[in-house]
């Protein structure tokens, strides 16, 4: 007969399978409409994520600083990090050449699925291998996803291999968020766990998790904008703008998007 009093340490799961969590939760959301996940930092920290709707999300529900930053946008594309695929179906739609780029797979089938021309399963560290010098004239990182650049050391090279498969007048658009923004007592406390390694207030170590799986732990990067001038500053890239959301509906405190432009 089962034991429903079990001892929760010999019956509790324990640790969720390493696996695709994000790009699971994106197929969840398209096949039912409905999934959730959640952020973990690794001070113990753990988040609600927008959820599957954020990724699938018309351009009229988007934050105003997005829709803004698309207008930058001239040429062929790469979009990095492209989840499932909402910012490359509205510049598809506008008559731009776009590739997509994630380093989940069912992100990658997601957004093949939902009508993505070219869509690659792809680390942003490596498009330089990927794709020939001068492809793509604009290079977007939105959705925060300047943060994949992950680390401080790792930023330049990240960058560099962006300009590299970019055109000498490209545009990069960068979204991220200023991490000091806040008064969030457990985010300032982790900034100083930050400082304390050496590392930038802003650097995340984080992993997502979907129903029993958790994605492996990695490194994510909000970045302040005179951050953003120092990474940039070891690469061909020139922060020369800032977008910044105001009182916008569905921006948060510290929103902004840096454009940057490769110098000549």
């Amino acid at each position: 007969m089962d034991d429903a009093t079990g001892d929760p340490e010999t019956t509790r799961p324990g640790e969720p399978e390493t696996g695709d969590a994000f790009g699971e939760l994106l197929r969840a959301h398209r096949d039912h409409g409905d999934s959730y996940a959640v952020i973990e930092r690794d001070d113990g920290y753990v988040a609600p994520s927008g959820g599957g709707e954020l990724y699938f999300a018309p351009p009229a529900e988007w934050p105003e600083i997005e829709r803004r930053a698309l207008d930058r946008v001239e040429g062929r594309v790469l979009d990095v990090g492209c989840g499932a695929g909402r910012h490359a179906l509205s510049l598809q739609e506008r008559g731009h050449d776009v590739t997509g780029i994630d380093l989940s797979a069912g992100a990658v089938d997601v957004a093949r699925d939902r009508g993505v021309e070219d869509v690659r399963e792809l680390d942003v560290a490596d498009v330089a291998d990927e794709f020939a010098p001068g492809t793509f004239d604009s290079v977007i990182m939105l959705g925060n996803n300047f943060g994949l650049v992950g680390t401080a050391d790792r930023a330049p090279g990240i960058l560099r291999g962006l300009a590299d498969v970019a055109t000498d007048d490209a545009t990069l658009v960068a979204q991220t968020r200023d991490p000091t923004a806040t008064d969030d007592q457990h985010h300032l406390e982790y900034h100083e766990y930050n400082r304390e390694r050496g590392r930038l207030p802003g650097a995340l170590r984080m992993r997502v998790r979907y129903g029993t799986l958790a994605t492996p732990w990695y490194d994510y990067l909000m970045a302040q904008s005179e951050t953003m001038v120092d990474l940039a500053s070891e690469t061909p890239w020139a922060l020369v703008e800032t977008l910044d959301p105001g009182e916008s509906v569905g921006s948060t405190g510290g929103d902004y998007v840096g454009i940057l432009h490769v110098e000549e």
